[in-house]
């Protein structure tokens, strides 16, 4: 399986620590965010990756290069005009095989890819979409997804306003598509998963289907100061690399 990691963004959210750096190359116990994901990702057997940057794309370049050094094989592909999450797949189409995996570049986890892929080949079916969703108390930050009894998401809300959504369970940035779906993506401009993709294809009846994290797999989703800190407590215990 061929993985794509989503390090475009300028995580502006983090302030001063982003302004010369990207968000993925911010460290986390003494190694970059970005090193933790790629050595997740060949740890469950994914050698080709590919990586779309805008904000100062040099850094992930000159640490990473060809992947060599790690035993993969990288593909950039850079953005001189933010495409968002959706587009920024879309823009390297060609790439993926059947089906891929898509992780946001500022994800720190343990959770066994194994078992997220077995949950989604086990679907089968109609061309679809799993997404791995984490409990969270508090669900305005994320996307908060509904889900039936047989793991079927039916409804998605980004970062739902207060009284918007009851579910405590949110898109943690970690998914698997059938390279199909690629057909359902506009092939220009600005087009983001969670508040364009995923709504558009619900309405359609394209099925997204949601894996439960685990009660002991860990996942932070770097993209505050405070979720951040955390990482950086809590990472040392976890990491097995």
């Amino acid at each position: 399986m061929k993985a794509m990691v989503l390090a475009a963004g300028k995580g502006t959210r983090l302030h001063n620590l982003t302004a010369s750096l990207p968000k993925p190359m911010l460290p986390v116990a003494g190694k970059p965010v970005l090193l933790h994901i790629l050595e997740w990702l060949k740890g469950h057997q994914v050698r080709e990756v590919a990586i779309n940057l805008h904000h100062h794309p040099e850094a992930v370049i000159s640490r990473f290069g060809e992947g060599k050094d790690l035993g993969m094989k990288i593909r950039y592909s850079l953005e001189p005009k933010l495409l968002g999450t959706a587009g920024g797949v879309k823009a390297v189409a060609d790439f993926f095989d059947d089906p891929f995996l898509v992780v946001y570049g500022d994800v720190l986890t343990d959770l066994d890819l194994g078992e997220l892929l077995a949950f989604h080949l086990s679907r089968g079916g109609s061309p679809h979409a799993t997404l791995a969703v984490d409990f969270r108390r508090d669900a305005s930050q994320g996307g908060a997804v509904s889900i039936d009894g047989e793991g079927r998401i039916h409804r998605f809300i980004e970062k739902p306003e207060k009284g918007q959504s009851r579910s405590r369970w949110v898109n943690s940035g970690i998914m698997i598509l059938d390279r199909i779906l690629l057909d359902e993506i506009p092939a220009e401009g600005f087009c983001d998963f969670g508040r364009d993709i995923f709504p558009r294809w619900l309405a359609r009846g394209i099925p997204l289907y949601a894996w439960r994290l685990p009660e002991a797999g860990y996942l932070v989703d770097m993209g505050t100061p405070e979720s951040y800190a955390k990482a950086n407590q809590d990472w040392p215990g976890r990491d097995k690399s």
